[in-house]
């Protein structure tokens, strides 16, 4: 079968042209061809990409070496064969020179179809070479991308260790200059700096281990004096056929990364520490709520008997204390909501200082500067604890000799900068309170752990090592953020950041009340434990209500069934079925039903969320006998409240 082939034929001979074309068909060719005499066709016909050009060397308006030096300067790849019955020896050579790819006299025109396939091959191996080279120069543009803009650093070495190449993360990372030539180095010597690695000499050893076994690969993590942590990786580089020519050495920089590690394995172990508290301050508060209820009921029958009130003012104050201990628990733990408002920050901070100033001595002198500053969203409970925490701390540290506690107040704004190294904060204003003291400071190691629930630096007894999670766990519920910064022998500054609330209206004080009473209403009481029930009903009835006392679900269900209540107060948490469920069977049987649920911790469950369950309120355990009086008064009289 014929070989197909388009030829441009330079040519002012129409018989000679045919003559070649006779040629080319006796050689197993099937040509098409374009005949030109200009140098404009001749360009023209150029643009259209013949397979080969055959171009007489003289004509009357054109010649062949023209022809041959526009289509070199075309940069396309087209064999140029030069035909001509004058050509003699030094005109071939001129023609060679100007970029033919063969020339033929014409009474030797049976050689054509020879040169023709001599000069195709030649096409053929040229354009092989070319999309070689294209795919390489792509291969080698590509590379250098990936390393430059690789996050690692990479240095490759030869065989000896000598730098070859290295990407510029390297030269960020390790401020080393790029190879070439003489100022090529030892791999050790372009990666070891004795004054920023902090185990320099494990290095050295690494890097001989690995340049006398190229078989082998590396990984190790390294830490420099500036606290930067480090992925260091090696492997060997080597060809399809397995020879080694060097080894290739990679940097990450993981700081960060570790950072976050050790803030989610925080993470996970408040989460474990919290759950565990959950269930202690379920069943803590349930007992804490039988011992203030009998205190309650127990003063109400000793009022004429004033020894006996004092022992139970004594109980009333150890009970209370071991509510705020289990309120520091859920606290730390992160589960402990304060229900917040607008307040001057000053105002509460001068209250827990006149507490704090009458349980720490004489020696350490108190300073204060206070400017009256905006208001902010704060529970008040938490702001004293927070300094009781923190001026007990800072007694501590400096009870050995006379100090200075000083307490500063200001306002300050929170820019791009600040919130970039401080991530807990947003932009904005902001109220700082600072606490800080002459004591005897902290190293870092300690600093990075006074945060951890139960880690103390103080002596055993002296403390529980839940002050400082205390306050984190209460700046982190206000919205806010604390910072430290201490040396040792220089003291310790704890700064404290609300956000500024604004256009806010501080709360008023409310006047105390008397305890609202009933008048006979009728109330279930629904606890599976039978003193937190006896008790809650012995409490209601001295309220005036008319109380019935059941310890189970099934029981409460038929009490309904078979009476009309005004309010039912049932336990959130009980065997077999739970609050929430008893409540909406009770709706379906009694649907104007009012309905109270009672917890003693509850991690999911709130007020408002109770109320989107069609109930009227969440108490919470233990609760005093006002707080159980004023909510089944709300419960009872709705619109009232």
């Amino acid at each position: 079968m014929a070989t197909p082939l388009n030829i441009l034929i330079v040519e002012d001979s129409p018989d000679d042209a045919e003559l070649m074309l006779l040629q080319l068909r006796r050689d197993g060719f099937a040509p098409t061809w374009r005949r030109v005499e200009t140098e404009t066709d001749f360009l023209a016909e150029l643009k259209k990409l013949p397979d080969i050009v055959l171009s007489d060397y003289a004509l009357p308006q054109f010649n062949g070496l023209r022809a041959a030096q526009l289509t070199a300067a075309s940069g396309l790849n087209i064999p140029f064969i030069l035909i001509s019955g004058t050509v003699g020896e030094d005109a071939a050579v001129e023609a060679m020179k100007c970029g033919a790819t063969d020339y033929l006299l014409k009474d030797r025109v049976a050689r054509l179809g020879n040169a023709v396939t001599r000069a195709l091959e030649q096409k053929r191996l040229r354009d092989e070479r070319l999309r070689t080279e294209e795919e390489l120069r792509w291969k080698t543009t590509l590379l250098e991308a990936q390393l430059e803009s690789s996050l690692d650093g990479i240095l490759v070495v030869d065989r000896l260790g000598r730098k070859v190449l290295q990407n510029r993360r390297m030269d960020e990372m390790w401020k080393i200059p790029r190879p070439g030539g003489k100022n090529s180095v030892d791999v050790a010597q372009a990666v070891f700096d004795p004054d920023r690695e902090k185990h320099p000499h494990q290095f050295i050893e690494k890097v001989a281990y690995l340049q006398a076994h190229p078989d082998e690969a590396g990984h190790d993590v390294i830490e420099l004096v500036d606290g930067t942590v480090m992925d260091r990786y090696s492997a060997p580089v080597r060809d399809a056929a397995g020879k080694y020519y060097g080894r290739i050495w990679s940097f990450r920089d993981i700081t960060e990364r570790r950072k976050l590690e050790a803030q989610f394995r925080q993470a996970q172990k408040m989460e474990s520490i919290g759950q565990l508290a959950g269930g202690i301050a379920h069943d803590f508060n349930n007992i804490l709520a039988a011992i203030l209820g009998n205190l309650y009921l127990a003063r109400l029958d000793a009022a004429e008997h004033p020894e006996i009130i004092e022992h139970l003012d004594n109980i009333s104050q150890a009970s209370k204390r071991a509510t705020d201990l289990v309120n520091q628990i859920l606290t730390f733990s992160r589960q402990n909501k304060h229900e917040r408002e607008t307040v001057k920050l000053n105002h509460l901070v001068l209250e827990a200082l006149k507490l704090l100033r009458a349980s720490v001595p004489a020696t350490i002198k108190i300073q204060t500067d206070l400017t009256e500053t905006p208001t902010v969203l704060a529970n008040a409970t938490a702001i004293h604890q927070v300094i009781m925490n923190l001026g007990t701390n800072a007694w501590h540290a400096m009870r050995d000799k006379p100090g200075t506690l000083k307490v500063e107040m200001g306002v300050m704004e929170v820019d791009v900068d600040f919130a970039q190294s401080h991530p807990d904060l947003h932009l904005g204003h902001y109220v700082r309170l600072s606490v800080s003291d002459t004591g005897h400071g902290m190293d870092a190691a300690t600093m990075e752990r006074i945060f951890d629930p139960f880690f103390t630096t103080k002596s055993v007894g002296e403390g529980t090592g839940l002050g400082l999670a205390v306050v984190l766990g209460i700046m982190q519920s206000h919205d806010g953020a604390i910072t430290v910064y201490s040396q040792p022998g220089e003291g310790t500054r704890f700064n404290l950041y609300f956000p500024v609330y604004e256009s806010a209206v501080v709360a008023q004080e409310i006047i105390s009340q008397p305890i609202p009473r009933g008048g006979g209403e009728q109330i279930l009481f629904v606890d599976d434990e039978i003193a937190l029930a006896s008790l809650g009903k012995k409490m209601l009835e001295r309220l005036g209500y008319t109380v019935t006392m059941k310890t189970s679900a099934q029981e409460a269900i038929a009490a309904v069934r078979g009476q009309l209540f005004d309010l039912v107060i049932t336990d959130l948490t009980m065997p077999v079925m739970d609050g929430v469920r008893l409540g909406n069977q009770l709706l379906q049987i009694q649907p104007l039903l009012a309905i109270i649920l009672t917890t003693g911790y509850s991690g999911v469950m709130t007020a408002e969320k109770v109320r989107e369950l069609g109930f009227r309120d969440l108490l919470t355990k233990p609760s005093t006998a006002r707080a159980l009086g004023e909510a089944v008064h709300r419960a009872l009289h709705p619109t009232a409240s």
